[in-house]
């Protein structure tokens, strides 16, 4: 509610800091943001990790180093570019790499395909093809979508269909995935046994 917070203002971390006696991060899905009450409050408190901050780090450390196979990375989110150094590591020890969210736009697009009106980051389809490119030579398999839901403009009220990747029409905006994408995706994790 505070744009001091994203943006880490030392004010609003220090006002954040009387608040308490020692910080305690047990939010591991936001540790990698450089908001006041994530960073900066650490340099007016005692700062220390949490028991699940903790769990999460000790469960990523065994997959990363000792994974059971068959092993899928399912990613999402919005940006490839948030993720490249994750999928570089994980490159070399997956059998599949599962991409939803806003982030298919870009590979389907580094892929060829039609995105209509979609959130793409250009600057990273040279990233999306690379990444998919060196998945194959390493055994691993990139599964896109192969439907999506689609809308005009994404507002309440906005008709939504259900599309195959190769018919996303130029006025269109991705905003899910499909049905079928959905089954492929369950039918590829249902053979693993470690996903991440």
């Amino acid at each position: 509610f505070h744009p001091e917070e994203e943006e880490g203002v030392p004010s609003f971390a220090q006002a954040l800091a009387r608040l308490g006696d020692i910080y305690v991060n047990d939010a591991f899905a936001v540790s990698h943001r450089c908001h006041a009450s994530i960073v900066g409050i650490t340099n007016y408190l005692p700062a220390v990790a949490g028991l699940l901050l903790e769990k999460e780090l000790d469960t990523l450390g065994r997959i990363i180093e000792d994974p059971a196979h068959p092993f899928a990375a399912l990613v999402g989110g919005a940006k490839v570019g948030d993720k490249v150094d994750l999928l570089e590591n994980f490159l070399k020890k997956v059998d599949f790499v599962l991409v939803g969210g806003g982030m298919a736009a870009t590979f389907l697009k580094a892929e060829c395909y039609e995105i209509g009106k979609s959130v793409v980051e250009n600057d990273h389809l040279q990233v999306a093809a690379g990444l998919m490119n060196r998945a194959k030579n390493n055994g691993a398999r990139f599964v896109l979508p192969v439907d999506v839901i689609v809308t005009g403009e994404i507002k309440s009220d906005a008709k939504a269909t259900v599309v195959p990747v190769n018919n996303i029409q130029p006025n269109q905006r991705i905003v899910d995935i499909g049905p079928e994408t959905i089954k492929e995706f369950t039918k590829t994790l249902r053979g693993c046994r470690t996903v991440f």
